[in-house]
């Protein structure tokens, strides 16, 4: 397969972790940015090399829009088969119990999880994607195996985005591989507020502090042939902070 034939679908891409993946992915396929805000998403594109070879998607995973619908259009337009995807797409939220607002929840689980059902969905069908779809990687956490206080909706969404993970690696095979990768506390600028450098609620990382290109170089790996007997696996990238 020809680097022009590999097309990757990239949610989340105007994130901190998003683009450090982009950046990693660029260098041997082309990608499908998305994104919802199209000015950050243009930014991210331009900042990687050869960027003319890319192209964005622009579509709020939170909102009423159809992603099953923008997204086959898209495919069509450009003309495109999909043969990876990479759902970095997520929103995070912190609430005690009492004062879950019942809304956000929904927000929460329609960007982490049920924009992955959609999408996988589409790609897999034959009638669109023409059988393309090779791999599949989730970006998951470390909060759906440990219990932190006020992780609630975004603990139990990424908890069901390792339970799909699971059920279409079954499916899917052999045709197409699925993991998750669940990092641990890296500091991006959407996590600074909540703690700095270590995971919320502990101070104590073996490894220290980590970043996205910790991350990225996983779901390189993930996405890559050096991993096709790999599928419906977990893999924590944490730091050794879950075995404290």
């Amino acid at each position: 397969m020809s680097d022009l034939d590999d097309v990757i679908l990239l949610t989340g891409a105007s994130s901190d972790l998003g683009t450090a993946i982009a950046i990693r992915l660029a260098e041997h396929s082309r990608l499908i940015l998305h994104g919802r805000d199209a000015g950050r998403l243009e930014r991210c594109r331009i900042s990687l090399p050869t960027p003319e070879r890319h192209m964005t998607w622009c579509c709020d995973f939170s909102g009423d829009v159809d992603i099953g619908e923008s997204l086959v259009s898209l495919v069509y337009d450009k003309r495109i088969t999909v043969s990876g995807f990479v759902h970095a797409a997520g929103l995070f939220s912190v609430s005690a119990t009492r004062l879950l607002d019942m809304q956000e929840v929904r927000r929460v689980f329609s960007v982490n999880v049920f924009s992955a059902i959609e999408i996988c969905r589409q790609l897999a069908r034959k009638k669109i994607n023409k059988s393309a779809l090779q791999r599949i990687v989730f970006i998951s956490s470390i909060a759906s195996r440990i219990g932190i206080k006020g992780y609630q909706a975004y603990s139990a969404s990424k908890a069901a985005l390792n339970g799909l993970m699971r059920s279409l690696a079954v499916e899917l095979a052999p045709a197409v591989r699925v993991n998750s990768v669940l990092p641990g506390g890296i500091e991006t600028r959407g996590t600074k507020a909540v703690f700095s450098g270590a995971a919320p609620g502990d101070e104590h990382v073996p490894l220290g502090a980590g970043a996205s290109i910790d991350i990225a170089s996983m779901v390189e790996y993930l996405m890559s042939e050096e991993a096709r007997w790999i599928t419906g696996q977990e893999f924590v990238v944490d730091g050794g902070r879950t075995i404290v």
